[in-house]
């Protein structure tokens, strides 16, 4: 994937409207423009989806809001960065609006939005008179630049390029590491959609994890020098869908190269994991496949054993139980309050420090969830 898509939000939104020449551009019109109370400004359920976003929602003014902290202030100066509020290493994903040119800038237009309404849904320009004409079907409003969030790949893609990667210069001025979750972090989400939008839990969240792979791999590729830190998280999560991308045959299979870091192989895996993010989002998705991934992940101990470098092992342990928990809360038949239930949390509890990780205690414990699993209780 290109660069726009991996940090560069608000500029892959414009370029991806801009194929037949810069008069055609959709303009950012601004979330204002959604809202009036008769579109997404109003008090009833089916249009109150402006005030869930403006009142409830992180991704509203406090992404902005963030840029002008002392904590901010106290990692730009780290990275050498005068002003994180104009700095398109921050902007980029606390502000993408920023990036947007001064001529496709609408009336209401506001960088201080945060990440507003049209940095999901597209910049508003061409779509925002037609997207509620009832004769409309999905593909129409994708046609006019709409972006199609129910698909889980184009959502994914959406949502990864702030939500995974960071660069490593930041990370050693101390921003902290991110984990994208597809499934996660869209059930924490304020809802200003229909939960029957939302796709299978367990499917979202494969969906998110190979779009999360790819986004690791690409910046991975670009880096010179990788911080083995970064090295680590990357072969977890690849060690991890490798596994998770057994539960069906028509996914298309990893290449071979035995978890070696290097630019080639990063590209390798980098186009792999697309692959497999966009099959993963074609396939009818069932209950079955949602067991046959938590069975897969469940049944994975042997995997964490000395001739395993222990970094590397925390760092899939850690992959891992953020996977069971989603996996296991797709499936009905395990209430909470489930022997797995204790289980997990267990698992959760051994993998908070990653120095301090014990792969022979976490091991055992996974070894009993996975027993668990068979006889739900």
């Amino acid at each position: 994937m290109s660069k726009p898509i991996c940090r560069q939000l608000a500029v892959s939104l414009i370029l991806c409207l801009a194929a037949h020449g810069a008069e055609t551009t959709a303009k950012f019109l601004g979330a204002n423009s959604c809202a009036s109370t008769s579109c997404h400004g109003g008090g009833d359920s089916s249009q109150n989806q402006f005030i869930i976003w403006s009142l409830k929602d992180f991704h509203s003014q406090r992404p902005f809001a963030t840029l002008v902290t002392a904590r901010a202030k106290q990692i730009a100066d780290t990275a050498g960065i005068s002003d994180p509020t104009t700095d398109e290493r921050c902007t980029s994903c606390h502000a993408p609006l920023a990036d947007v040119p001064e001529n496709l800038r609408g009336g209401n237009f506001n960088i201080s939005e945060g990440v507003s309404c049209e940095s999901c849904h597209g910049p508003a320009g061409h779509w925002i008179r037609s997207h509620t004409r009832t004769d409309y079907t999905r593909a129409d409003r994708t046609a006019v630049g709409l972006r199609d969030l129910a698909n889980l790949y184009v959502r994914a893609n959406a949502c990864v390029a702030c939500h995974q990667v960071v660069a490593e210069p930041l990370l050693q001025a101390g921003h902290p590491e991110l984990i994208f979750e597809l499934d996660g972090q869209s059930i924490a989400e304020p809802k200003h959609w229909s939960a029957t939008k939302n796709g299978n839990g367990a499917q979202a969240w494969f969906v998110g994890q190979a779009v999360a792979l790819r986004e690791m791999s690409w910046e991975l590729a670009q880096d010179k020098s990788p911080a083995e830190n970064e090295i680590n998280r990357w072969n977890a999560l690849l060690w991890l869908m490798i596994r998770a991308g057994t539960i069906d045959s028509n996914l298309p299979k990893p290449p071979d190269i035995t978890f070696r870091p290097n630019a080639e192989n990063f590209e390798l895996i980098q186009r792999w994991s697309d692959s497999l993010a966009q099959a993963a989002a074609e396939l009818p998705w069932t209950d079955q496949l949602s067991q046959a991934a938590l069975d897969a992940l469940a049944n994975t101990s042997a995997d964490f054993n000395a001739t395993i470098p222990q970094p590397v092992q925390a760092r899939r342990a850690e992959r891992l139980v953020l996977a069971l928990d989603r996996l296991l809360t797709a499936q009905r038949n395990f209430p909470p309050g489930s022997v797995c239930d204790a289980d997990l949390n267990q698992l959760f509890k051994l993998t908070q420090s990653a120095p301090d990780f014990d792969a022979a205690q976490f091991t055992r414990v996974l070894k009993q969830f996975a027993v668990a699993l068979i006889s739900p209780q």
